[in-house]
């Protein structure tokens, strides 16, 4: 297939690649756009409104309770000044949702509602004040089955979502009522019952499962002679805080949010920028709200997408099978099966725990890769000519440097008709490929699988963000105090790179596969 001529010259690229002493790598380019989408609809509309960088936080806090001093592991995750939970992952404007808060010490706060998009590039609008609310310390519970901590705290108010509310993620920003108040995150998603062009599911299962609230308890850590005990027996809920984000980087600003503001925000702010019609789920609503995959042409798996149900997975395959468009921005995924269970008030999928198979395996069925390990490096070009390559510039072997890691995806499967291996690339700390693919559906729809944590890095960087790279969190001493088991990180968990940022290539890819699933869904 002929292929767009590149608004930057071959010439150019490979002249500044030779500067910038990269040989045939592509240095980063910045600050593509797409001046043939049409900015129109809900989307278009919501982001031509006021924006604000105020959604960021400004003063936070970590410490250890006196309640927690015998802990042997102190890893200064919590926010214990003030943190709080949503009662829901997502709803639909005119349902109510409980924000549940605690304070050490005791006294007022606020919180500020803020719908995270584009908005001129501030990354996020103003939507309600809330408060303020007297605010106490409430208990941190016991450990019950399988280790599993819930809070049965008091809400501090119970919000109706307005009906003019757009689909999107919100962040609710909790602010101590005083000078220079502490502030963390709640975060939740709303939902709508419209058409839209893509549905962009946050990865709020993985979030969970990596929380260690109140520091140590996440699906992970058993407390014993390991830091990552990684067999089955371990619940976690979704009825606590978030603490601060403790893999690969420090990132004290996102307190609250899970993993949302490191590998999602960039995509989010992307997609709003262009205008595109995109609506939003959390993880959840694949298995207790599938309804949801009928109302799109193409869904987005973003960021670390580890974790699923065995419905989640049935009913993605279902849609896909029917027409639905899949675009695995991601990496990690779809690797590790969960069970539901209620909550202590009976509410389902408050909780899960990993069941003793995982979907290892089965996964490329869906994605047409293995979800594979650790490792970083550079996105490397095959079939150039493939249109997804279109209006890029790149040629075989041509390099995409630092877009790999820190979880990736390969090998392809062998058995889906029409699969392309559009990249393949070896990476540091692994002895395994990377790959990238797309194959057609069945139905003259597309899956796109990007295999990397990192794609969404090269697509924007919006206020605040903090880029993906060797913060070191994973290696030793693993941020402890005086440990008497002497525990440490595994060894490679952290892959040891960086991301370098914007980069036009990522930006354009994404462009041609995101438009061509839109023009060629059979919805």
């Amino acid at each position: 297939m002929k292929k767009e001529k590149s608004n930057i010259s071959r010439r150019n690229m490979l002249k500044s690649a030779t500067l910038a002493g990269l040989g045939s790598t592509m240095i980063p380019f910045s600050g593509y756009s797409n001046p043939t989408r049409q900015k129109s609809g809900v989307v278009a509309e919501e982001n031509s409104k006021p924006g604000s960088v105020e959604w960021q936080l400004q003063f936070t806090g970590f410490t250890t309770p006196p309640t927690m001093a015998s802990y042997p592991l102190i890893r200064y995750l919590r926010s214990i000044s003030i943190e709080g939970f949503a009662s829901k992952t997502s709803v639909y404007p005119g349902e109510t949702i409980d924000f549940k808060v605690s304070m050490d010490p005791p006294g007022r706060f606020v919180i500020d509602i803020y719908r995270m998009g584009w908005y001129g590039g501030t990354g996020g609008r103003h939507m309600a004040r809330l408060g303020s609310f007297a605010g106490r310390t409430q208990d941190v519970p016991m450990m019950s089955v399988e280790r599993l901590r819930e809070c049965n705290w008091e809400a501090a108010t119970t919000f109706t979502i307005p009906a003019d509310w757009p689909s999107g993620v919100y962040l609710g920003k909790l602010s101590r009522d005083e000078k220079f108040g502490k502030q963390s995150y709640i975060i939740f998603v709303v939902k709508e019952r419209r058409k839209s062009d893509i549905l962009c599911q946050v990865s709020d299962l993985t979030w969970q499962a990596y929380n260690k609230w109140p520091e140590r308890d996440s699906l992970y850590d058993d407390g014993g002679p390991s830091v990552w005990y990684t067999g089955p027996n371990v619940r976690v809920s979704f009825d606590r805080p978030y603490t601060k984000y403790c893999q690969l980087l420090d990132a004290p600003l996102s307190a609250g949010s899970g993993e949302f503001l490191l590998w999602e925000h960039p995509l989010v702010f992307w997609l709003e920028e262009q205008g595109y019609d995109v609506t939003y789920c959390s993880n959840l609503d694949l298995h207790f709200d599938p309804e949801v995959l009928n109302r799109s042409k193409a869904f987005i798996s973003v960021g670390h997408d580890e974790y699923w149900s065995r419905k989640m997975f049935d009913e993605a395959i279902k849609a896909r099978d029917n027409g639905l468009s899949f675009a695995f921005l991601s990496g990690n995924s779809i690797s590790g099966e969960i069970q539901f269970y209620d909550s202590y008030l009976g509410t389902p999928g408050r909780v899960f725990a990993k069941t003793s198979n995982v979907l290892f395996g089965d996964e490329e069925k869906l994605m047409g890769l293995t979800s594979y390990g650790v490792g970083y490096g550079d996105w490397v070009v095959k079939n150039a000519d493939h249109w997804v390559y279109e209006g890029t510039g790149l040629e075989e072997g041509d390099k995409i440097p630092a877009v790999i890691g820190w979880e990736f995806h390969g090998p392809p499967a062998l058995n889906i008709p029409g699969l392309v291996v559009l990249a393949e690339s070896e990476l540091s700390q692994t002895d395994k490929l990377h790959s990238g693919i797309i194959y057609p559906g069945p139905k003259g729809n597309w899956v796109f699988n990007a295999g990397t944590c990192w794609w969404n890095e090269g697509l924007s960087q919006p206020p605040g963000h903090v880029p993906a790279g060797d913060g070191g969190m994973e290696e030793p001493p693993y941020q402890y105090a005086e440990d008497p088991y002497g525990r440490s990180a595994p060894a490679g968990h952290n892959p040891g790179g960086r991301t370098f940022g914007v980069n036009q290539h990522v930006q354009k890819i994404t462009a041609n596969i995101l438009n061509r699933m839109i023009k060629d869904s059979p919805r």
